[in-house]
């Protein structure tokens, strides 16, 4: 690959760093072979010396180091770009049509899956089966909600997967039902979903493939060079060593197996050989360093683990995944075998017992470098905020969320109560408390683009809407904080903040080009910043 030199434009090394950009009409960066060669004002001498180096004019433009996301889902990403699209329906009958065009278009297809709706479209986010019988009665159809916590399904879904009145409750999830017993149309939880998977053909290796395909490339389009895919099932994994094969791979991407609570015990050692399996094929953009732990749900469904009972559901405190024994006993032994723990953790109760989790683990298997993960740290007790950075727990959030939007309004606050309304994504609580924060999407649940999700940590309500108050202010945090949150944090919970996350002599190549300085845009334009390049180990991939 030949050498690159970057000129015209302003180089910014470290966003998370006030410091002035270099800015020459001249060579700002050189790279050769992957890594960055030289910077600022030693650009110039190393570029003389290449003298076939690709130019890359960037046209008064700023280049900085390429982002990161610490908890996505790729191939579910992927997967809704091949199937009906109704994350943009705005009522139940938008969803309903999408779904029967699709179906009409598509009758070689068995089954009809897609997602993802907004759960907000129902009265508690209650589907019914017959809204969907209406749009294909006679095939399967499964939609994921934005959550990906719950699915819908329809008569005939339910039917294949012989889910009615007399189907008991699952572990681990819940079936709402009619009065009369039958269900609903609406399965929460991966115990109830997982009624369907069972029955539901699986995908092809070559959709897998080509989701994988798609979702890195939009990544790639976002300026982001490095993903968490945190939840990934055998069928992943292997659809990601034949992407990686067939260089569909256009960003790095780090494999989180899923941890089953009815099946860890004989999946230690298939996880073991996934990894290295992904270590042999020795792609400079794949490894699967992680075990992903379901701790909890989500607040939306009362599915969050919480320390006391939801403020409309008397009695009712969640739907907590693991018991605290088996749940220390599981982690213990993957830790053991070397990889990196990362917890979903939602309610107040989940959060709590992650970070309990992190401290048995230490006693009992010694200290090392870990960096265990909580993703998401959505609702925490005031007490546990310091006990990330005692434990050196990396807080992975999702800034997008913080605000006061129709989900948080007509779902989350009536659940939570007022109290501990208060308590949602404490980032400026953390961030004082010394925590190190690296920030992620969820995506698909909400959208990939940290332009936006940046914003909203700033500003905690959504940009371009001033006339909104700011939701919880004294939570907000500064720009620089979070654009060192979407680099060097997702650099640091990488294990790559020696070689990734600023841009200096022999670090990788992974650089993004952007129009303007994102630390001193103003927070309602930044979603509007332009990304006209991005480079992964120093090669172009958008």
């Amino acid at each position: 690959m030949p050498a690159t030199v970057f000129r015209n434009g302003s180089l910014v090394a470290e966003l998370g760093s006030a410091a002035a950009p270099f800015a020459s009409a001249g060579p700002v960066l050189v790279v050769a072979d992957g890594k960055v060669v030289a910077t600022g004002p030693g650009a110039a001498e190393a570029a003389a010396a290449r003298p076939d180096a690709e130019l890359v004019d960037l046209a008064g433009g700023t280049l900085v180091p390429a982002f990161g996301d610490g908890h996505a889902h790729l191939p579910q990403g992927g997967l809704e770009k091949l199937g009906p699209a109704i994350r943009g329906a705005r009522d139940v009958a938008g969803i309903v049509a999408a779904v029967a065009d699709w179906a009409a278009a598509h009758p070689e297809q068995e089954w009809i899956r897609g997602g993802s709706y907004d759960a907000t479209l129902a009265p508690d986010g209650l589907f019914d089966a017959r809204w969907l019988d209406e749009a294909c009665p006679e095939r399967p159809v499964v939609l994921h909600s934005w959550d990906y916590h719950t699915v819908w399904a329809n008569s005939a879904a339910l039917r294949r997967a012989g889910i009615d009145a007399s189907t008991p409750e699952p572990a681990l999830g819940r079936i709402p039902r009619r009065a009369d017993g039958s269900p609903l149309g609406v399965l929460q939880e991966p115990g109830a979903v997982a009624l369907l998977d069972a029955v539901a053909p699986p995908r092809s290796l070559a959709e897998r493939v080509e989701a994988i395909r798609l979702a890195t490339a939009a990544y790639a389009a976002l300026g982001i060079a490095w993903a968490q895919d945190a939840w990934a099932e055998p069928a992943d994994v292997a659809a990601y060593l034949a992407a990686a094969g067939q260089d569909a791979l256009a960003i790095r991407v780090d494999l989180a197996q899923r941890a089953d609570p009815a099946a860890w015990r004989s999946q230690r050692q298939p996880f073991a050989a996934a990894r290295d399996r992904v270590q042999a094929l020795g792609h400079p953009l794949l490894t699967a360093r992680t075990v992903k732990f379901f701790v909890d749900g989500i607040v939306e469904s009362h599915t969050a683990s919480m320390l006391d009972d939801y403020s409309d559901r008397p009695g009712d405190r969640g739907l907590p995944n693991w018991s605290e024994a088996e749940l220390v006993a599981a982690a213990t032994a993957f830790d053991a075998l070397g990889f990196q723990l990362h917890l979903h953790a939602i309610g107040d109760a989940a959060n709590r017992l992650a970070l309990d989790v992190f401290e048995a683990v230490e006693r009992a298997n010694g200290p090392r470098d870990r960096r265990p993960v909580i993703a998401h740290a959505h609702v925490l007790h005031p007490d546990d905020v310091p006990r990330f950075a005692a434990l050196g727990v990396v807080a992975n959030l999702q800034p997008l969320w913080a605000r006061n939007d129709d989900v948080m309004r007509e779902l989350t606050v009536p659940h939570l109560g007022p109290v501990r309304a208060e308590w949602q994504y404490s980032l400026r609580s953390l961030r004082d408390s010394g925590a190190r924060l690296a920030f992620g999407s969820d995506w698909p649940v909400t959208s990939a683009d940290w332009r936006p999700a940046a914003a909203t940590a700033v500003l905690r309500r959504a940009p371009g809407h001033p006339e909104d108050a700011a939701w919880l202010p004294e939570q907000r945090v500064g720009i620089l904080d979070v654009l060192d949150g979407y680099t060097h944090g997702t650099a640091w919970q990488a294990f790559a903040e020696d070689r990734r996350g600023r841009l200096a002599p022999g670090f990788d190549a992974d650089l993004a080009w952007l129009d303007a300085d994102p630390r001193t845009a103003d927070p309602d334009a930044l979603p509007a910043l332009r990304i006209h390049g991005t480079w992964v180990a120093g090669r172009r991939r958008h």
